[in-house]
């Protein structure tokens, strides 16, 4: 059916983007970017527009609608062309939820699963896509130290693997600050991951807010191709509601928490391919006013017991990918200082104190306490993770570190590694 643009431009309503400002050529703008990416640019909106884009909500008949809310809420003044110019812009980009964007995300969609695997989005960029100088890379990580401000509890006896992993919660951040984080929770996690016959991986979808997000694609690594368990993501589809788990399976594209944590895995494979059920995961922040909390919804417990059901079958592997706090300005925060540091420092031994304990329930309740004020982003990775392995799972902390997120070191994301059994 042909776009009909008069049709697309009625009760515009902006699809869910990223937003970031930009300066350019000493103008300011919001830098508006589609994480689906359905076209290869992304649009440029001059910040003093930002009112008509709050207002691109879907209740708004048309342009002439928009330019005289804006007015009325506003006290905005801006000429009718200029409004239509922008509903045609968004139109173009397919950032407005109509007819176009539909087609070109059912196409988007159909191109992906047609794929032979889902392609790495970082491998030449985030670290090296050759197999070998790959390997010696994160090899080389065993030896590095931690930095000044992390732990490294790796090889101490408190920090010994137990005799049988069932879990890992290992970092997702960055080869290059997190990688002898992401060394050590691997090396006591490498038995195991060479004797599991499924994994479960779940990590933090930073783009979207969906509870679980699935796909039956495999996931491509240098390090050779990881198949995934169709059979169990249908399983897992018909527990948490088919519709909503593959609405937002595109951000797997250019999501890292997965692609970043199954190289690791294949590296401590030795490049064996294991069956795998790659999950993204949003955050838990809904249930925070809920006296339930997570485990009294019905999507979570059906999640939990499928997979439960399945790994009882043969040796499994449930890997949590997640970072912990994310402060200072960076995030939208005050610049940390010795104090703040110290407090975040607390904060965090709490958080891994409740995962060594196998304490899902009490993990969950440290974030609700403080309403996650450290923008944790390992939460909903870690609390099922817990949850899949049960009464009785005991965790071993095996390596903090603070990394610093400006130029400044004013702002911070912090990162621990556990292994559970």
């Amino acid at each position: 059916m042909p776009h009909n643009p008069s049709t697309a431009l009625r009760f515009p309503r902006l699809r869910q983007v990223n937003v970031r400002r930009q300066q350019q050529k000493g103008h300011a703008y919001y830098l508006l970017q589609d994480p689906f990416e359905l076209i290869d640019d992304s649009l440029l909106v001059p910040q003093a527009f930002g009112p008509l884009l709050a207002l691109c909500d879907g209740t708004l008949a048309d342009a002439g609608a928009i330019r005289q809310a804006a007015a009325q809420r506003y006290q905005m003044t801006v000429d009718m062309e200029a409004v239509g110019a922008l509903l045609a812009a968004l139109d173009e980009a397919c950032l407005l939820e109509n007819e176009r964007s539909a087609e070109a995300l059912a196409q988007k969609v159909a191109d992906y699963r047609a794929l032979p695997a889902r392609p790495t989005s970082h491998a030449g960029l985030a670290y090296p896509d050759d197999p070998a100088t790959l390997t010696r890379l994160l090899d080389s990580y065993l030896h590095t130290p931690i930095g000044p401000r992390g732990s490294d509890d790796w090889g101490t006896p408190n920090g010994s693997s137990p005799l049988d992993v069932k879990g890992v919660f290992s970092p997702h951040i960055d080869y290059q600050r997190g990688g002898p984080v992401y060394a050590r929770t691997w090396q006591a996690a490498a038995q195991a991951a060479q004797a599991a016959e499924l994994v479960i991986l779940i990590g933090t979808d930073h783009y979207g807010s969906d509870l679980f997000t699935l796909t039956r694609q495999s996931y491509a690594t240098p390090l050779g191709r990881l198949p995934t368990e169709t059979a169990l993501v249908d399983d897992l589809a018909q527990a948490v509601g088919s519709e909503a788990a593959f609405a937002g399976e595109l951000r797997h594209l250019q999501e890292h928490s997965l692609e970043l944590v199954a190289v690791w895995l294949q590296h401590a494979r030795r490049g064996k391919p294991v069956a795998l059920v790659p999950l993204l995961v949003g955050g838990l922040h809904s249930f925070f006013g809920e006296k339930g909390g997570p485990s009294a919804d019905g999507r979570v417990r059906g999640f939990v017991e499928t997979v439960q059901r399945h790994a009882a079958i043969r040796p499994t592997l449930v890997v949590a990918s997640g970072d912990l706090a994310h402060v200072g300005p960076a995030f939208g925060g005050q610049p940390l200082t010795s104090a703040s540091r110290t407090r975040l420092r607390a904060a965090d031994d709490e958080l891994v104190t409740r995962m060594v304990a196998g304490d899902g329930e009490g993990f969950f309740q440290a974030i609700r306490r403080v309403e996650d004020r450290n923008n944790v982003c390992g939460v909903t990775p870690g609390y099922l993770t817990m949850k899949i392995l049960g009464e009785g799972v005991q965790g071993q902390r095996l390596a903090y570190d603070t990394c610093p997120a400006d130029d400044a070191d004013t702002s911070a994301v912090t990162i621990g590694g556990v292994v559970f059994g």
